[in-house]
């Protein structure tokens, strides 16, 4: 499995639209997205790759995508965000309980945030919960239907600590933390499950926390 080190900036980054700069001033490195694990159904890979940091008070997320054609149709959060075209972070924040996040963002910032131990029974993040987890996007945030189309879309993320509602952590201060990053689309033209670590399962399943990787904060 592969381990990604996050490491912490000198300054506190305000919002979503100033991380990709942050992040290109402090020489963050950009990580690929490349595991085609379901090659058979699903062979299509597009152009992805995430850069991740902290601030202390929030992890900075920073998605660039290359793909054939894009679609943006919830019009809120908590919708089939997966269906669009999707980029998602699942992070285990303490490993003894088992429990993990999944973050999942639209190319328009349309987003899911829940916490449980498995597929079944997620609980999803309260409204202002939702309401704190700051977003830019490359394409607007307005819906759209699919656009077959070769698109380049960005999004980034400010997710304050607080997001993690069913723990305290206080700090992302050296946190070692577990988990895994997606990028999908279920009901694009060309439907793809490609993930940063690899998942050994028969069909598309993202929520397997056996193959999540290492994640440890500076």
């Amino acid at each position: 499995m592969q381990s990604l080190i996050i490491p912490k900036l000198a300054q506190t980054v305000a919002s979503a639209t100033d991380i990709p700069a942050a992040l290109l001033a402090a020489g963050i490195n950009y990580t690929p997205i490349t595991n085609v694990n379901w090659p058979e159904s699903y062979p299509y890979k597009p152009k992805v790759e995430f850069a991740a940091a902290h601030d202390g008070e929030a992890l900075l997320l920073h998605y660039r995508v290359e793909e054939q054609s894009v679609r943006a149709v919830a019009q809120q959060d908590h919708q089939h965000i997966w269906e669009d075209a999707c980029v998602e972070f699942f992070i285990m924040p303490v490993e003894a309980d088992g429990l993990y996040y999944n973050l999942e963002c639209n190319c328009t910032g349309k987003l899911i945030v829940a916490v449980g131990k498995d597929r079944n029974g997620r609980v999803p993040a309260p409204l202002q919960v939702m309401q704190g987890v700051d977003r830019w996007a490359s394409l607007g945030t307005e819906p759209f239907d699919v656009r077959e189309e070769p698109t380049k879309w960005e999004v980034a993320l400010r997710v304050p600590i607080t997001t993690f509602f069913k723990h305290k952590l206080g700090s992302f201060d050296g946190l070692k933390a577990k988990g895994n990053v997606y990028k999908c689309g279920d009901n694009l033209p060309v439907p793809h499950f490609i993930s940063w670590n690899p998942i050994k399962t028969e069909n598309p399943d993202f929520h397997r926390s056996e193959f999540f990787g290492e994640m440890t904060f500076e």
